[in-house]
């Protein structure tokens, strides 16, 4: 069973990345992207790396591919002017992935498995503890400071990149809550006695 769900987790990894660089539509080639993030979660889970699979669900599945999403259904994409430069620049990116493809091809061509390579593989597990509650309890006890140094500094680069992107248009008429409140009824209102017939 557990060499039935690999091989199913793997290809269609390789079909989600094959259909995601030849789909025409954005959204569809981030849809399978999608599924490809998915099918490299079950093969982490499957090696017994649980941490990382729901990291990659939750980083890569519930964030930035869905931001993906969003940016390419909300951008006006000119698929005209998409397919124009794609064919300009296909020799070259068909000249880069035979050079590519001819790398793979020594590199695996070469390739011997060494005799411990098994034995190196094994994880070593401390008695019934899982992977994450290792993981957990080392990045929580030994690195406890880093780990929230880097939460700090991320949350001021966070800070940092909405403020530098904010930006007060002066032709947008904004709203002012202190401003309303404070507001005098006598002063900002005037009663005109029109009489009939007669214009402001």
């Amino acid at each position: 069973m557990i060499t039935f769900a690999f091989y199913l987790f793997a290809i269609s990894v390789c079909i989600a990345g094959f259909m995601v660089v030849i789909s025409r539509n954005p959204v569809h080639s981030v849809l399978w992207l999608i599924l490809a993030f998915l099918s490299a979660a079950g093969l982490f889970v499957l090696q017994g790396a649980e941490f990382v699979a729901m990291l990659l669900i939750i980083v890569y599945v519930g964030a930035v591919a869905v931001l993906f999403l969003f940016v390419v259904m909300m951008l006006d994409v000119d698929f005209a002017e998409l397919k124009g430069e794609f064919a300009r620049y296909l020799p070259l990116g068909g000249l880069i992935a035979l050079v590519l493809l001819a790398q793979l091809a020594i590199g695996f061509g070469a390739w011997e498995s060494a005799e411990q390579a098994e034995a190196l593989r094994a994880v070593p597990m401390t008695g019934e503890a899982m992977n994450t509650h290792l993981i957990g309890s080392v990045l929580y006890d030994r690195y406890l400071l880093p780990f929230q140094l880097s939460g700090l500094i991320l949350l001021v680069a966070m800070i940092g990149a909405i403020t530098l992107t904010m930006r007060h248009r002066r032709d947008i008429k904004r709203q002012d809550v202190v401003a309303q409140m404070h507001r005098d009824p006598a002063k900002t209102m005037e009663l005109r006695d029109v009489k009939p017939g007669q214009g402001l």
